[in-house]
């Protein structure tokens, strides 16, 4: 006579208890994939182009004017520099999401976008190489920007089931436009506030 599982029917069908104790993780899991990938978006986003607001500190912290002549790639590069190379490698990093896993290269991605970040909290040069090792830490940030954005859908089609996927999505691409709009309203504040320093 075969044993029975004890969460097993006495039919020897799955018994409500069992099906719970499966399908428990799994929605656990997407909950966290969705708070997650959310994050990322309005990491990613937000660090488009926040950096404008901080421009005139950096260049005075590392002695350099951006508008002298010679200068102006510097600046160019500062600013447009994560959002160029991010729309470079956004379709190379999915394509990798889906041949070595989504949730690899997208952990691989919050590695690299954190290291860079921390590199970029400090500059040990000046002038023109003060420039350079930001502008180089900053592209970094951008590959690290686009694996996150590139697998955050792919994460949350595969976690949620057809009927919350549209919400997922939907939230997931909120945060991305909320971190765009942080970034316009941001430097309005930042002059208000410095305002009132002076």
């Amino acid at each position: 006579m075969p044993a029975i599982a004890p969460d097993a029917a006495p039919n020897g069908e799955e018994s409500p208890m069992a099906s719970q104790q499966v399908t428990a993780p799994d929605d656990r899991y997407k909950w966290v994939a969705l708070a997650n990938t959310t994050a990322a978006m309005f990491m990613a986003t937000l660090d488009g182009s926040i950096v404008i607001i901080a421009l005139p500190a950096i260049f005075r912290g590392i002695h350099l004017d951006p508008l002298a002549p010679g200068n102006i790639s510097y600046l160019l590069w500062m600013i447009m520099g994560y959002r160029l190379v991010q729309a470079v490698f956004v379709v190379s990093v999915g394509r990798l999401g889906d041949m070595f896993g989504r949730v690899r290269i997208y952990n691989s991605g919050f590695v690299v976008f954190t290291a860079a970040s921390i590199l970029l909290s400090f500059d040990p040069f000046y002038a023109g190489r003060g420039a350079m090792w930001l502008i180089g830490w900053r592209v970094l940030q951008a590959v690290g920007g686009s694996m996150l954005m590139a697998n955050s859908a792919a994460i949350l089609t595969d976690a949620f089931p057809a009927d919350q996927r549209g919400f997922a999505l939907g939230t997931n691409q909120i945060a991305g436009r909320a971190g765009m709009f942080v970034e316009i309203s941001a430097p309005r504040r930042s002059v208000h506030l410095g305002d009132q320093c002076t």
